[in-house]
């Protein structure tokens, strides 16, 4: 009889729910039994992989002590959300929560609101315990009362996954194997405690059947699970946003968790010196979060040898020491936002496939990467402070040749220094080939570099500069004694109307053409020849320039002797150099042949230049346009000296 009381009770309560299906909302008042709403917003396969937590459903908010809605969504009962559990209305829950034993149809409940007492809480667990419910979820949870042992009673369930977010304990004294207990012995696959400011977690008094664990965002510390050797099915363990703080200590803390796969340590405060503190990883982890500590370069040094994806972003890493750690099995890695100034090397990560190096301090990347990583299928570089340069234009070509993968580009990728190019993306920035080849550039420099040389070579030997500079400094050297004279004997003052240059061969003519018309007779002319007015024991450049000097004009005898003549290329230099320093009208060309422009040398350009800019006289063969050439010559050197020897004219050679 009893047997089919219970039969038709649920055979009634399943025709109602069945009956609701056809109306958005019905509302039902059913002394001494609960309802609230009702959704199927569950997936049916279960939970996330990785964050195993049930989503929060929609709850409806009319309800009263006597008086609860329900909300059918669909045509079974799998998924049971309610809101606002107090000390009122948790027996008429645990009366509801009765009614679907194992084998029942609902599979997911979430409490959302909960503020209880403690015994009331455990009462609400343990109903759930022998349910059909596999995934329990609370979310706001506020323990009322003072915590006591509770005997739980494990066996029997169906119960899966368990998921608390925000549990408050008012109780500030009591004994925490009371609360801690209770969770490290459940049963479960799956359980997640998170943002509940927990301090501790006992390790089980028994082979733990746990294989997800996430304690996110509590307060727990570096005592946690050690020496704890119950956790060996654990293959995931989430610790992030705690405040554990030594690195070896949590490698100590997995070293017996035979079936450790997945650590999540970010977000911590984890250090590692380096101190010759040996680590002890589990074998199993694979991948492994130390992303958002506090460790530096040594970290390395504690690493588990068989971890294939290993997060170090949001660290003080500044280097990757070589031959420190041997990875052999890692093949990501991340370690943006670090402080690291180049690319790693691979020599230690032999199967290295991704590898994350943005926001770090990365000016030029160093080719090795290019040689020693090879097996690299993508890199992501970018948003670090490019120094644009000819060695990052070969690395990005390179690295483009290479065929991999360069995430973010080119967005990513831009110009930080120097500061003309700021701003401009990598892809855009480009340098010649020979500003970027070394060797070119020097090849070319060399090149460019001999034929100046070969050019100003060939200039010097046609223009006869060493004989110029050699001239120049003879007439320094010269200006420099007249310096260093005594006060008496410095200063130049004229003597002569003229100064006669020409060749030895033109010699004739000028002793007896130029020199008696211009010395004797009417007009006498005081002229300054070599062979009579040179000093002895003086140099012939420095009595050349002395003449020069002591002159108001200089004339010379043009002719093609002239021309071979060394002497007379010496003083039409000097005679020159005096024109432009003083700026004086001195020079007196006097053409006694005429000169064909091929026998001039190329040494004489002030001479072909002299003749094409100034006038010159040209000595006449016949006899009756010498007077004129003579009076145009008395004129052009027509001068008062003021030192004029009145018994000069009429002497002889």
């Amino acid at each position: 009889m009893t047997r089919n009381m219970s039969f038709l009770r649920n055979f009634f309560l399943y025709k109602c729910l069945f009956a609701l299906t056809f109306w958005n909302r019905v509302s039902l008042s059913v002394e001494d039994e609960l309802f609230t709403s009702v959704s199927n917003n569950f997936p049916e396969d279960g939970y996330n992989q990785k964050i195993k937590s049930l989503p929060l459903l929609y709850t409806n908010s009319h309800q009263s002590k006597a008086n609860f809605d329900w909300v059918v969504i669909k045509n079974t009962t799998e998924s049971l959300s309610l809101s606002e559990i107090t000390n009122d209305n948790v027996k008429k829950l645990v009366a509801l929560l009765s009614n679907f034993r194992q084998g029942s149809r609902l599979q997911n409940l979430t409490l959302t609101n909960v503020s209880v007492d403690w015994t009331a809480l455990m009462e609400i667990f343990q109903t759930v315990w022998h349910s059909s419910i596999e995934y329990f979820n609370i979310n706001s949870v506020t323990q009322l009362s003072d915590i006591e042992r509770y005997y739980f009673d494990y066996s029997g369930t169906s119960m899966k996954a368990l998921t608390l977010r925000k549990i408050l304990i008012t109780d500030k004294y009591f004994i925490q194997d009371y609360i801690y207990r209770i969770f490290a012995d459940m049963n479960i696959t799956d359980m997640t405690i998170a943002d509940s400011e927990m301090i501790h977690m006992l390790c089980p008094s028994s082979k733990s059947s746990f294989k997800y664990l996430n304690f996110l965002k509590n307060e727990l510390t570096d005592f946690l699970f050690q020496k704890c050797d119950n956790l060996l099915q654990l293959e995931t363990l989430i610790l992030q946003k705690n405040k554990f703080e030594s690195l070896p200590k949590v490698s100590f803390m997995t070293s017996r968790m035979k079936s450790l796969k997945y650590l999540d340590m970010s977000n911590n405060l984890l250090r590692h010196d380096g101190a010759d503190v040996r680590c002890q990883w589990a074998e199993s982890l694979t991948e492994l979060d130390l992303s958002s500590n506090q460790l530096g370069d040594a970290v390395f040094e504690c690493l588990p040898v068989n971890v294939k994806k290993l997060g170090l972003q949001n660290n003080q890493i500044s280097n990757v020491p070589r031959g420190v750690a041997e990875l052999k099995s890692l093949e990501e890695l991340n370690l943006a936002l670090n402080r690291l100034a180049d690319l790693p090397g691979c020599s230690g990560f032999p199967s290295l496939q991704f590898l994350n190096m943005e926001m770090n301090s990365i000016l030029t990347p160093s080719a090795d990467f290019l040689q020693s990583c090879p097996q690299v299928r993508e890199l992501q570089a970018g948003h670090n402070p490019f120094k644009c340069s000819c060695e990052l234009q070969d690395f990005i070509r390179l690295e483009r040749q290479s065929g991999r993968k360069l995430s973010g580009w080119p967005a990513a990728y831009v110009c930080e220094y120097p500061e003309g190019l700021r701003g401009t993306e990598l892809k855009d920035f480009h340098l010649s080939q020979l500003a970027c080849n070394t060797t070119l550039l020097l090849v070319t420099a060399l090149l460019l570099t001999l034929v100046l040389v070969a050019v100003v070579a060939f200039l010097c030997i046609y223009l006869d500069v060493p004989w110029y500079v050699r001239m120049t400094w003879q007439w320094t050297q010269t200006k420099r004694r007249a310096w260093h004279k005594p006060p008496g004997e410095q200063g130049t003052v004229l003597q002569f109307h003229a100064f006669i240059s020409y060749s030895e061969r033109d010699a004739l003519w000028v002793k007896n053409e130029l020199i008696p018309n211009l010395e004797k007779g009417e007009g006498c002319v005081q002229l300054c020849q070599h062979e009579r007015n040179f000093i002895p024991g003086k140099s012939i450049v420095e009595n050349i320039i002395n003449c020069i000097e002591k002159s108001y004009k200089s004339i010379f005898v043009l002719s093609p002797n002239f021309v071979q003549s060394e002497w007379c290329h010496y003083e039409l230099y000097f005679a020159h150099h005096k024109l432009f320093s003083e700026n004086s009208n001195s020079l007196i060309l006097i053409l006694l042949e005429p000169i064909p422009p091929y026998i001039i040398p190329a040494r004489y350009h002030k001479l072909k230049a002299l003749m094409a800019k100034r006038t010159y006289l040209e000595w006449p063969e016949e006899r009756g346009k010498r007077a004129l050439f003579w009076a145009n010559l008395r004129a052009a050197i027509s001068i008062n000296l003021p030192t004029a020897d009145e018994n000069w004219c009429g002497e002889t050679d």
